[in-house]
């Protein structure tokens, strides 16, 4: 009699549970949205510590795997963390230390060569307008050609109380976001460190946690999905990281082929960049045309076409392949999840697509094996 009350009870509260999620869904929306904001330096740590917890793992491999000292066991883990983050970042400050320069000195040289041409283009409203005509056209002076000192007056406070206002008004802006990404970014990396730290720890209490409060089934069944997820994100980033370095080499190679100038820069640029799925390396070759475009208008076009073509092959054969068979996924697929995963959230779906599809297509092809497994055994029981 008490278990045949549960399952009514059960479709009762949770028929009451969605209608007041539709009911305040206005509320709900907007409490959840505080919650991601406030945990998002949270998150973004625990983003931060996955990615470095793969390069942290290759460098516990090669640190002494078979030294039994205790002096050994005990720096392991901060030596290896502290030699992560130092790759890291000195990875970027060699990209950084690539580009930049060479940015600025494109800019600068679109600086000169618009120099003359803006130069040319005053000469040329001067001698058609005479100094009472420009005037006139900004009501500062009179037709007659004396000084309308009233507006003349007014138009410089306003301009002055406009400008002020304008860029204290961005000033604060500019200020208040750096103080919040600098909070963001010194938070997430301390979480980050605590979790890599102590990772293992944590995730025996996790286990633990799921193992007192969930059936057996249902912990075996979770623990499976999140060892299948762990190493197809695993699988992923490390197979994007393979691909961004194949298409920065051929970007490198076809520059210098074309002899297009800044291929080196440009080439570890698109590389970079190329860690975002598929539309990464569009973003690179923007500013790479840009700075070509400094030394010649003609090549940056070419370049443009070069790396389109580029883009399409990497896109539909090698990322496909490269990406594909480092995480088990058929490449029709790799293509299928970037594309829809894309349209749906944007840059972040393409980055989360792929290893998701790839987890879905693990787990459906062990459970469809293990089905045919079981139907086979039970036609060879004898009848």
């Amino acid at each position: 009699m008490k278990q045949e009350w549960k399952t009514p009870l059960r479709i009762g509260a949770v028929l009451f549970g969605l209608y007041l999620a539709i009911h305040y869904w206005g509320n709900l929306s907007a409490l959840a949205a505080l919650a991601l904001g406030a945990g998002f330096p949270l998150m973004l740590g625990a983003v931060i510590a996955y990615a470095v917890n793969i390069l942290m793992c290759m460098y516990e491999s090669w640190y002494f795997p078979n030294s039994k000292s205790q002096a050994v066991l005990k720096s392991r883990r901060p030596v290896c963390l502290l030699l992560a983050y130092a790759s890291l970042i000195a990875l970027v400050a060699l990209i950084v230390g690539m580009i930049l320069p060479e940015l600025i000195q494109s800019v600068s040289l679109l600086i000169q060569e618009l120099a003359p041409i803006l130069q040319q283009l005053s000469v040329k409203l001067n001698e058609n307008l005479g100094p009472n005509q420009l005037a006139a056209l900004s009501g500062l002076f009179a037709a007659d050609g004396t000084v309308n000192w009233q507006e003349l007056a007014v138009k410089v406070i306003n301009f002055l109380l406009a400008g002020l206002g304008g860029v204290m008004g961005s000033l604060m802006s500019l200020i208040s976001a750096t103080i919040s990404t600098a909070f963001t970014a010194i938070v997430s990396v301390i979480f980050s460190i605590y979790l890599l730290m102590g990772k293992e720890t944590l995730s025996r209490q996790c286990a633990l946690v799921l193992k007192t409060y969930l059936k057996p089934g249902w912990y075996s069944h979770l623990l499976y999905f999140l060892e299948t997820l762990h190493n197809c994100f695993r699988r992923f980033v490390v197979g994007q990281c393979t691909e961004a370095i194949i298409l920065g080499l051929l970007c490198m190679g076809g520059m210098m082929l074309f002899q297009f100038p800044y291929a080196s820069m440009v080439g570890t640029l698109i590389g970079f960049t190329a860690l975002i799925p598929v539309a990464g390396a569009y973003i690179g070759a923007g500013v790479g045309a840009f700075m070509i475009f400094t030394v010649s208008p003609i090549k940056a076009l070419l370049f443009l076409l070069f790396i389109s073509v580029l883009q399409q092959l990497e896109g539909n054969l090698i990322y496909p392949k490269v990406v594909g068979s480092s995480i088990g996924l058929p490449g029709i697929w790799v293509l299928a999840a970037v594309t829809i995963g894309g349209g749906v959230l944007g840059v972040g779906g393409m980055l989360l697509a792929v290893p998701l599809a790839a987890t879905l297509y693990q787990i459906l092809r062990d459970d469809v094996a293990r089905r045919n497994s079981d139907l086979s055994q039970h036609k060879e029981v004898p009848q």
